[in-house]
């Protein structure tokens, strides 16, 4: 079984472990700073960018990641759109997700997990894969010797991503491991194979 973190958009690695194996959502555990919780990394034309959804209170330590509300006194939304857009607004898949994409950004969720829980959501459904919705849990999981557990911030990624074309790949090597964004952006409903191939 693979435990997975409550995260904002998600990584590659992290919807190759929901498509490739039993799951279970941890919403009991504490919120971890500097985390996929609530950031995300996608590709532009410079460099890969870091998305960083603004929280309130988050240098407190300890608390439930349940718990942890959104801060809307910055316009991190419009800036997330902005940059998602300038990034990925000439990739194949585009036009066909904005749609899908753009409502997220305008929606006022109060709890991060909230949003993150329907990111998810939205992800599975462009993917038509529903039925790898990963259990939710409220209560702490503890891990095995068994388990993989992608919660731990330090671990860093194991993954093993077949290349894909990313947008800026005439002027930027390959980056295996960003945010879902980019892998649906790029290949559409390839994503699902790709996924489904990655060694983990």
């Amino acid at each position: 079984m693979t435990i997975l973190p409550s995260v904002y958009w998600g990584s590659i690695e992290w919807y190759a472990h929901i498509m490739q194996r039993e799951c279970v959502l941890d919403l009991g555990e504490n919120y971890v700073k500097r985390s996929e919780r609530n950031r995300t990394r996608i590709m532009t034309a410079g460099d890969t960018m870091l998305l960083s959804v603004q929280l309130e209170h988050a240098d407190r330590p300890r608390q439930p990641i349940r718990d942890m509300r959104i801060d809307y006194s910055k316009r991190w939304q419009h800036q997330h759109w902005t940059a998602i857009v300038s990034a990925y607004r000439s990739s194949p898949y585009f036009d066909h997700y904005a749609d899908r994409l753009e409502p997220l950004y305008r929606k006022p969720w109060r709890y991060l997990v909230d949003m993150n829980c329907e990111l998810l959501d939205t992800v599975l459904s462009i993917l038509h894969r529903t039925d790898r919705m990963p259990r939710l849990s409220t209560q702490y999981v503890a891990c095995t010797e068994s388990d993989t557990d992608l919660r731990d911030k330090k671990r860093g990624a194991t993954i093993d991503v077949a290349p894909y074309v990313q947008v800026f790949s005439d002027r930027q090597p390959f980056v295996a491991n960003l945010s879902i964004v980019d892998l649906l952006l790029c290949e559409g409903p390839e994503s699902v194979a790709i996924l489904e191939s990655c060694r983990l």
